[in-house]
């Protein structure tokens, strides 16, 4: 370690290692390997490394609440990172300005490096040098993107910005066009024929791939009624095999990215939407869990093999909805052959509905939104997407495939990935109670809690004006789910065991589960390609992706480390790729609503406080679903104080509070396209502030406390303190004064 000179031992001294993390006003941090804590690096620390750079840092100070500082000591690791951004032409001088604002710094690029891109144009930066204390970095166009307009622009920058593989390699190319164009005789062997079976597909009208097929009928369980179900999934595994060009490209995307407008497949367009698409009036081959089930929504018994298929029909979740909610409707006289069976996926479907409510399962409602737009790329509108049962019956059906998938794995005792889902960790558990406990909840949660507190919590009140506020806080207090070997069950489902089977042409750990069912089935074991050693290559991994994906707790001995340890490997490997997927996604996503939110510059909209921070508050337009920042500074002219164990805003003379669900009105006042931002001014609080507020503070506002002489009202520009006023018009006053020279809230 280095000596900066001579300190006490103040724990000031500590060096430690971390991925560097740019903010857009110069300033960065240090996400640390150890998860503690991020370290605060000023401008001036910034100006020798690069967003996502490792390095060591050596913390030299804190500052009042605690909070580390460091001096940058040695840059560990430079990551190749093409940056995204626009060339632009000053003064003899060209530069591209990175669109990722994270990174800080223009790129300066020599009159011989920027190839055929024209000024203004979007293009790929590869760097030839980096940034130094005294200069700037230095790069080279790799790539010209077009015009920043241009329809699909968003999408291209963020593959690049993130990462996310779009390009299939040429040998996964070549071996995709020797595959055949349908199912042979050779490879009907040892399968079972369930083409007579009237299978059927069930999904949305955009869908273009189809993953699982689905068929009921009522059995005999035991002494009782159930029913016998069937979810065949697409036997992805049969074309792709480990280490193959395909397989590899497969790997290292991990899953499909979706995006408005196109999709980023995991798998060539011949599998994903040929070969092992489960297309209607096709054989298609395909792995099945076969189960029975109790009258209660009980898994009795199940098996898994494989089999070929032939989908009797491709259902849309809103035709079979139609049909279940009226058996006699024209939908249903156009599909008379196949009514009864919906019925049958119906009555289980409501059996399995049962047994989730009996183990305490978490089934809160909240709205997903799907963007709509033109040819052009341009948001047409944004449309809540509505759940119906048709939506429900699927998800249970896969629901029970998948926890079957998990328990055959773990009673055979083979290594595979498990989707775990942790309980809240202890700091969020406390956020979870002090909340619970001064929003007058009479519930809280246990030290080590269960999922159905949670869900007695939810229905405890689902009738309160404010449940959707707590139903946002009890959500947020879970963890992410991931992949890893190492079984701790998931608890938003209440599953003891559970993984991903039944999606394996969009998602690679399901493609693994399939190898390892098979493997187990033919009494053989289903091993990773090149295990890596133990040591040094892996735990650089592990590092890496630690500040995306956090490890379950509980790590039982494993018979194979050196096994368990490539598991692992995999599991952070597809979680922090699935974590990609979905900010590369948000990214596009905000990009198209900042866009369109541009052509609604002063215009007025009503919306729900969708969180409260100490900074201002987050409004959810009505509608348009489109949030948008409410600076503390637009708040009224007054001081506000951020509760944290309400999670809200107060105002402190007049009492409003800003809370999740807040009801208020804004208006749109600034877009950011580059920042992904949009912000609104309140143009009026609403009657239901009003009254909340007259009804806490339950004084006039400003009115002097007990003992104390009123004073008069002056006037500046700051809200008068009237004590003869009433609360109401008080609130009002407060309102008219936003935007004049009043106090400002603190930031």
């Amino acid at each position: 370690m280095k000596n900066i000179g001579p300190q006490h031992s103040t724990g000031l001294l500590d060096e430690v290692e971390g991925t560097i993390q740019g903010h857009r006003d110069g300033h960065g941090y240090v996400a640390r390997d150890d998860g503690e804590t991020d370290i605060y690096l000023p401008p001036n620390e910034m100006r020798a490394v690069l967003h996502k750079d490792r390095v060591r840092v050596r913390i030299v100070r804190h500052d009042r609440k605690g909070r580390p500082e460091g001096r940058v000591v040695e840059i560990v690791e430079r990551p190749p990172q093409p940056i995204i951004g626009r060339l632009l032409h000053e003064s003899g001088v060209w530069l591209v300005a990175p669109e990722d604002k994270r990174y800080g710094q223009d790129v300066l690029i020599p009159k011989g490096a920027t190839g055929t891109a024209k000024p203004g144009q979007v293009v790929v930066v590869e760097l030839t040098e980096p940034p130094s204390l005294y200069g700037q970095p230095v790069g080279r166009v790799k790539e010209v993107l077009g015009e920043i307009d241009d329809p699909g622009m968003e999408i291209e920058i963020a593959v690049r910005k993130y990462g996310v593989p779009h390009e299939f390699s040429d040998a996964c190319i070549a071996q995709s066009r020797l595959l055949p164009d349908k199912v042979r005789p050779a490879d009907r062997k040892h399968r079972v024929d369930l083409t007579d079976v009237p299978l059927v597909t069930i999904d949305g009208e955009d869908a273009r791939d189809f993953d699982d097929a689905v068929y009921c009928e009522p059995a005999k369980v035991g002494r009782g009624k159930g029913w016998r179900l069937l979810v065949a999934i697409a036997d992805v595994s049969h074309y792709v095999q480990t280490g193959e060009p395909i397989d590899v490209d497969a790997y290292e995307r991990a899953t499909s990215v979706y995006f408005p407008r196109r999709v980023i497949p995991m798998l060539p367009e011949k599998l994903s939407n040929g070969l092992c698409s489960l297309n209607p009036e096709v054989d298609r081959l395909c792995m099945v869990c076969d189960m029975l089930i109790t009258a209660t929504g009980e898994i009795q018994a199940y098996q898994f093999y494989p089999a070929v298929m032939w989908s009797h029909a491709r259902f849309t979740y809103t035709e079979v909805a139609a049909i279940l909610a009226n058996t006699r409707g024209p939908e249903a006289q156009r599909r008379k052959d196949l009514v009864g069976d919906l019925i049958n996926l119906h009555d289980v479907y409501r059996a399995l509905l049962k047994a989730r409510e009996a183990r305490g399962a978490m089934d809160f409602d909240t709205v997903e939104t799907q963007i709509v737009c033109d040819e052009s790329g341009r948001i047409e509108k944004i449309v809540p997407r509505t759940r119906n049962d048709a939506h429900r019956l699927i998800e249970e059906a896969m629901l029970a495939a998948n926890v079957c998938s998990a328990d055959f794995i773990q009673q055979s005792k083979h290594p595979g990935l498990y989707r775990v889902h942790e309980g809240p960790t202890p700091e969020k558990k406390e956020i979870l109670r002090n909340y619970l406990k001064a929003m007058g909840v009479g519930l809280s949660v246990s030290d080590e809690p269960m999922p159905m507190e949670f869900q007695r919590i939810a229905a405890a009140v689902k009738d309160r004006p404010d449940a959707q506020q707590i139903h946002t806080m009890l959500l947020r207090s879970m963890q992410q789910a991931i992949y890893t070997p190492i079984n701790s069950g998931h608890f938003g489902l209440a599953y003891d065991a559970y993984t991903h089977f039944t999606s394996p042409i969009r998602r690679y750990p399901d493609l693994l589960v399939h190898r390892v069912i098979k493997a187990i089935l033919g009494n053989g074991h289903y091993t990773l390609p090149a295990l890596p050693t133990p040591g040094e290559a892996h735990e650089k991994l592990a590092r890496r992706l630690a500040s995306r994906v956090a490890a379950p707790k509980k790590k039982p001995a494993m018979a194979n480390p050196k096994e368990t340890q490539a598991w692992e490997a995999a599991g952070l490997h597809c979680s922090a790729n699935e974590r990609r997927a979905d900010e590369a996604s948000r990214d596009v996503e905000a990009w198209l609503k900042c866009k369109y939110m541009r052509e609604h510059l002063g215009e007025e909209y009503g919306g729900v406080v969708s969180a409260a921070t100490t900074f201002g508050i987050f409004v959810t337009l009505d509608q348009l679903y489109v949030e948008g920042l409410v600076h503390i500074t637009e708040l009224g002219g007054e001081y506000f104080k951020f509760d944290e164990a309400r999670q809200e805003l107060r105002g402190e003379r007049t009492g409003i509070r800003y809370a999740i669900g807040s009801r208020v009105r804004v208006q749109v006042s600034r877009v950011d396209l580059d920042g992904r931002k949009i912000d609104f001014r309140l143009v009026r609080e609403g009657e239901e502030l009003e009254s909340r507020a007259m009804r806490d503070k339950g004084v006039a506002a400003g009115a002097p406390r007990k003992g104390a002489a009123a004073k008069p009202a002056r006037k500046t520009g700051r809200a008068t303190r009237a004590p003869e006023q009433n609360l109401k018009a008080a609130v009002k006053k407060a309102v008219a004064s936003k935007g004049k020279n009043g106090r400002k809230g603190r930031r």
